[in-house]
C-alpha cells in the first residue's frame, strides 16, 4: 500500500469543558469532515450549557510553544483561530503564524459566549484587528462582532454587506458576516471575496432557521467546518456553502436532544451516528 496523506487542520482556541464549543467542537468537526485535527489551547474555561464560570489564561509563551511543536513537525493545511482572550496572545499567534508562513487562516473573532460571558478583553480587539485580520483568508464574525470590528451598527442585510466590505479594507481576503441574529424567519450570511485582481465578489447563503435552543458552539463549528474544507483544497465559496450545509444539518439533528439546562450543543456527528 502506498503512502497516504491526511488533510491536516489545526485549531487555535479555548477549551470548553462542556464540550459544545471551542477546541472540543473544532476537533469534532474536523473529524466528522474527514480531517486530522490538531489543537493549540489558548485558555481553559470552566463552562457548561448555562455559563462560563471561570477562565484560566494559558501563557503566551506556551501558546507559541504549542504552535511551533505542531507546525514545526506535522504542519497544517488550514488553521482555524477562535478564542484568544488577551492582546499578548493575539500578537503571539500572529507572529508565529507569520514565522511558519501559514496561508489558509480562518479567523472566528470570538468575543462573547452564547451565555453572554465576555471572552475577549478590550485591548485584544485592537490587536486582533491590526495583527490577525491581515493574515486571515476568511474572517467569520456574527453581527455583534462585525459591529465591534467595523465600529458601525450591523443589524440589516444592507449593513451586513457593508460590514463585509469594510472588513476587507482591514486586510482580510474574504469576510463572511453571519446573520443568525437577524430578526427574520431565515438565516442569511453574506460572503465578500476579493480575487487577485482586486475585484470583490458578493454571495449570499440562505438557510431556513431551526427553532431550537441547542445552538451552543454554532459559530465555532461553522468556522472549523470552513477550515476543514479548505484543508481539503476546496475553494472558499464552496467551502462556505458546504460548511453552511453541515452546521444547518447539525443544528437540526441536535434539536431533539436534551443536554444540560441551558443552550445545548449541535450534533457534530449527525452524518455518522445517532442513538
Amino acid at each position: 500500500m502506498g503512502i497516504r496523506n491526511y488533510s491536516r487542520a489545526l485549531t487555535i482556541a479555548g477549551s470548553d469543558s462542556g464540550g459544545g464549543a471551542g477546541i472540543q467542537a473544532d476537533l469534532k468537526t474536523f473529524s466528522a469532515l474527514g480531517c486530522y485535527g490538531m489543537s493549540v489551547i489558548t485558555a481553559l474555561t470552566a463552562q457548561n450549557t448555562m455559563r462560563v464560570s471561570a477562565i484560566y489564561e494559558v501563557p503566551a509563551s506556551f501558546v507559541a510553544a504549542q504552535i511551533d511543536a505542531v507546525l514545526g513537525d506535522i504542519g497544517a493545511d488550514a488553521v482555524k483561530i477562535g478564542m484568544l482572550q488577551t492582546a499578548e496572545v493575539v500578537r503571539t499567534v500572529a507572529e508565529r503564524l507569520r514565522a511558519h508562513d501559514v496561508k489558509r487562516v480562518v479567523l472566528d473573532p470570538v468575543m462573547v459566549a452564547k451565555s453572554g460571558d465576555k471572552l475577549l478583553q478590550d485591548d485584544a480587539v485592537d490587536a486582533l484587528r491590526d495583527e490577525l485580520l491581515p493574515l486571515a483568508e476568511i474572517v467569520t464574525p456574527n453581527l455583534s462582532e462585525a459591529s465591534v470590528l467595523t465600529g458601525a451598527t450591523v443589524s440589516t442585510r444592507e449593513e451586513m454587506e457593508g460590514a463585509a466590505h469594510e472588513v476587507l479594507t482591514l486586510g482580510a481576503r474574504s469576510a463572511l458576516i453571519k446573520g443568525g441574529h437577524l430578526v427574520d424567519a431565515g438565516s442569511s450570511d453574506v460572503l465578500c471575496l476579493r480575487d487577485s485582481s482586486g475585484t470583490v465578489a458578493v454571495r449570499w447563503y440562505e438557510q431556513s432557521r431551526s427553532r431550537t435552543g441547542n445552538t451552543h458552539g454554532t459559530g465555532c463549528t461553522l468556522s472549523s467546518a470552513i477550515a476543514a474544507f479548505r484543508a481539503q483544497d476546496i475553494d472558499i465559496q464552496e467551502s462556505v456553502a458546504r460548511a453552511k450545509e453541515y452546521i444547518t444539518n447539525a443544528i437540526r439533528a441536535g434539536a431533539a436532544y436534551r443536554l444540560g439546562s441551558g443552550h445545548g450543543p449541535v450534533h457534530h456527528f449527525h452524518n455518522l451516528w445517532k442513538p
